[in-house]
């Protein structure tokens, strides 16, 4: 079905810069009224969100209302989602979306094009300005051994079992799992990092040969045997112990939404369970000594890692949708 262009002769449309960096933007026509509220910028490696309300009479079709979020560069499509229901009521619903923004996209100006049918209605579109900021990310190099190389190139076939479970977890989206759409918290009170998100790490061979990866999450320098907590609501969908990260626990909080923890011990749940934020996951394993390990927290966003801090922060605009 071809797109019906929404002229701005039908509706009107204000944009308001909030004191947090976000952006409002409100549409007016004769059926029904959107606002939504969004933040217009972000660096490499963090996510975009758009909060969305539509407004409508009475006895409106809430069934066949569906929205799609896309990420635009010079009208090239970079990446797209489907909004989901936070709020259902007689008079309107209240949307989610959100986009993860990789850590090697380029720094300029892009575009969000919202693609909305409301109550049934033809599809209809409108676009918002939205800045990817420059960002510098750390670079090391660090040596390691063929023991080491082995432990990170394994290719037994239970690492690859678990693989493909993770995979099949992150690729699932239930819309219907909405457990916190606010900011979450830091899952342990440690602040010494030793890698933070997307530092460029080249890691050498004691054999030759030498590769570069991405870090996709945060490590922390912490006590073997410190608590672990979830940094948000929501259910876990896998716990179980990997060769090379110990013990794992993964929380889904929001459709594609997964929070990460490595190198666990002794969990304090189990799979299936919904937790709430704050409550005990498990211990840290010991490191090198017993004094000492290594935690890795990650937050993946329809399959792609994304800055942890980012969700620290009122990602998606609970505080201020009132």
């Amino acid at each position: 079905m071809k797109l019906k262009k929404l002229f701005l002769s039908v509706l009107s449309l204000f944009l308001i810069l909030t004191a947090v960096k976000a952006r409002e933007a409100v549409y007016t026509g004769d059926r029904y009224t959107i606002s939504l509220i969004y933040n217009d910028s972000a660096f490499p490696g963090d996510a975009v969100f758009v909060r969305m309300r539509l407004s409508a009479p009475k006895g409106y079709k809430k069934s066949k209302t569906a929205a799609v979020l896309e990420l635009r560069n010079k009208k090239k499509k970079i990446d797209s989602t489907d909004f989901f229901s936070i709020k259902n009521g007689i008079n309107g619903v209240e949307l989610l979306a959100g986009i993860p923004l990789s850590s090697l996209l380029e720094a300029e100006e892009y575009t969000l094009v919202i693609t909305y049918s409301f109550s049934g209605s033809s599809p209809m579109e409108f676009t918002l300005p939205f800045i990817i900021k420059p960002k510098e990310f750390i670079q090391k190099t660090i040596p390691v051994g063929d023991k080491t190389v082995n432990t990170k190139n394994g290719s037994s076939s239970s690492r690859i079992e678990q693989a493909e479970k993770l995979s099949s977890i992150l690729h699932t989206a239930n819309a219907a799992d909405i457990f916190q759409a606010s900011k979450f918290s830091s899952p342990v009170t440690a602040r010494r990092r030793i890698a933070e998100f997307a530092e460029r790490i080249r890691y050498t061979y004691s054999g030759g040969g030498s590769c570069t990866k991405l870090q996709q999450g945060i490590d922390y320098a912490i006590p073997a045997g410190t608590t672990v907590s979830a940094c948000a609501d929501g259910k876990v969908v896998f716990a179980e112990k990997q060769t090379s990260t110990g013990l794992n626990v993964v929380i889904e909080h929001l459709p594609g939404l997964f929070s990460f923890y490595y190198h666990l011990d002794a969990l304090s749940i189990k799979e299936g369970q919904i937790v709430k934020e704050g409550d005990k996951i498990g211990l840290t394993e010991a490191g090198e000594s017993v004094f000492s390990s290594a935690f890795r927290w990650e937050i993946c966003l329809n399959t792609v890692p994304v800055n942890p801090d980012f969700f620290t922060q009122d990602f998606a605009f609970d505080d201020k949708k009132k």
